[in-house]
């Protein structure tokens, strides 16, 4: 078991040395590019996380209106979905708390079965993805209407509105299906506060759900309750940690007796990110149910939405309350259950919805990309994006279905990052405002040989850099993807459009995403990484010895 002393002192590291370039400004007179200076380690994996450590989710507000399920058989946003795999779908958040399953409910009042799809329809026949595609008059009427329906959503988030929300067999069948044609992994969010006279889980509406899925054979995961930190405020009622372990005990157990689901994934409890008033949660919930779950779930976000500004999303300082809450976590999870699974099971810039102008614009990506790689370094197993497509202002699919910047980042993430982490050093003395992280090229590709590495970097200032790489891999040729904004200077950090190597991204049509091309760089060159930019570097003659 690592003690807390020696997790705080591998925070302090990363967070000092590793993975920012650190040092104060300089104020000598230079030239105007920051120089940054790269140590590398390609001899063993540093750490390792899973393939499936960039995820998505999409919110369960989507159904407090059960009709806008269907956008969900938009051809478009497949496409979209299917070139982030593999990636876990979660289906959750603070309206899965309020959401009842009611089977015999009947949508639209027309004459037709309780379920879309036969029993195992959705994963026998191949043709399911294409008979289930909606309608281009009606995808845009719905895109229309969802515009609408987010205004009113947002509304009763301010107002703090809770109301219980009835979903049926459409529900279930339409995310099934979108999951499964998608080629995503459905984890699905039950309700945890319908609770009984002794303030035990009330399992009985979550038993048919779950009767349900099985009979349709829908292979999915499970977790139960959103938040649990903030049950009081939501809904005047208080469920303690040792009680929220035995309610996740008694969902086990329901599992196991189902052929289907008996060895399924069930991760919990999705608290909010640490606040000392509440550390007890997560404590009491280890010590009852940890041995239950497949994985540990917290939520981190790094601002309030509704009072941030742009100078947060570009400041290291904030980004580096990241390492400090992860710590925390971390370090009651290998206290309590070692060799626990840690995950970031709800994420994104900005809570209250995300940052209006913000967290939908470029700016967002370097809180994003920072993210994906501190949260690899110090450890984290998977972190799931809030959301793909949802309400608020944090999605990376906009309202007309069209990719925002922090999607074209996920995808180049996807393609050119593998899921082993490698030590890297930067120095500079004149900015904190360069991060640099290294992986293993992703293997899956084709186009790159083992031991390729893939550097990315972020430059959250005006400024260039220049970053000269080490011995081990100046000798190597590089293929450079650059993303910027499509507009120069600060005004462009609110674009919501992004510019690769200099050519602005966009789908080629609804069903054909572009192809993602890289700038090839001569050995031996240093990378130049422009201002307000970030970057993936493949180095693919690195003949690293971790990533053969």
């Amino acid at each position: 078991m690592m003690s807390g002393l020696s997790i705080l002192s591998l925070v302090i590291f990363i967070v000092s040395h590793g993975y920012y370039v650190g040092a104060s400004v300089s104020s000598s007179p230079e030239a105007d590019f920051h120089s940054v200076i790269l140590n590398v380690d390609l001899s063993g994996v540093f750490k390792r996380v899973n393939e499936r450590f960039l995820s998505v989710a999409i919110d369960a507000s989507i159904v407090a209106e059960e009709k806008f399920i269907y956008l969900l058989t938009s051809p478009k946003l497949r496409t979209l979905a299917r070139a982030l795999t593999p990636a876990f779908l979660r289906f959750g958040g603070t309206t899965q708390d309020f959401m009842i399953f009611n089977p015999a409910f009947q949508l639209f009042n027309t004459h037709h079965t309780n379920s879309v799809f036969e029993p195992g329809e959705c994963v026998r026949n191949g043709d399911i993805c294409e008979r289930l595609e909606l309608p281009p008059l009606l995808e845009e009427r719905l895109k229309q209407e969802w515009t609408l329906q987010k205004v009113h959503l947002q509304n009763e988030d301010l107002q703090k509105k809770y109301r219980s929300i009835t979903f049926t067999e459409y529900t279930v069948d339409l995310l099934y299906s979108f999951t499964n044609c998608s080629g995503l992994d459905l984890i699905f969010g039950l309700n945890e506060l319908l609770r009984t006279a002794g303030n035990t889980w009330d399992s009985s509406n979550a038993r048919a759900l779950l009767q349900y899925c099985e009979s349709k054979q829908y292979s999915m995961s499970w977790e139960l309750g959103n938040e649990p930190n903030s049950y009081e405020k939501k809904a005047g009622i208080r469920v303690d940690g040792h009680q929220l372990g035995l309610d996740f005990v008694e969902l086990r157990t329901i599992l196991q007796e189902s052929k289907l689901y008996h060895n399924t994934g069930l991760y919990g409890p999705d608290i909010s990110q640490p606040r000392a008033h509440r550390r007890d949660l997560l404590e009491g919930f280890l010590e009852s149910g940890a041995e239950v779950i497949d994985a540990c779930t917290w939520h981190h976000y790094y601002v309030n939405g509704r009072d941030t500004s742009l100078e947060d999303f570009l400041d290291p300082e904030v980004l580096n309350t990241l390492a400090l809450k992860t710590q925390e976590v971390m370090e009651t999870v290998e206290r309590l259950s070692p060799g626990k699974k840690v995950w970031l099971g709800e994420t994104s810039s900005a809570f209250g919805g995300g940052a209006q102008g913000l967290s939908d614009t470029f700016v967002a990506g370097f809180m994003w990309l920072d993210k994906l790689g501190l949260g690899a370094n110090l450890g984290l197993d998977v972190v799931i994006r809030q959301v793909l497509i949802g309400s608020g202002t944090y999605q990376l699919v906009d309202d007309n279905l069209d990719p925002l910047p922090d999607y074209w980042l996920s995808l180049l993430y996807k393609g050119l990052v593998g899921p082993e982490v490698l030590l890297i050093k930067a120095s500079s003395r004149k900015t904190k405002r360069v991060r640099v992280y290294l992986h293993c090229t992703n293997k899956k590709s084709a186009s790159y040989r083992r031991g390729a590495v893939t550097l990315f970097a972020l430059n959250m200032s005006k400024s260039p850099a220049m970053i000269t790489l080490p011995a081990a891999l100046s000798n190597s040729t590089a293929e450079a993807f650059v993303l910027q904004s499509d507009q120069p200077g600060k005004e462009g950090l609110f674009s919501k459009s992004v510019k690769l190597n200099g050519d602005v991204l966009k789908m080629v049509d609804d069903r054909t995403l572009p192809s993602l091309q890289g700038a090839p760089l001569p050995a031996g060159e240093h990378l130049r990484l422009p201002g307000y930019s970030f970057a993936f570097y493949v180095l693919s003659e690195a003949q690293a010895l971790a990533c053969q």
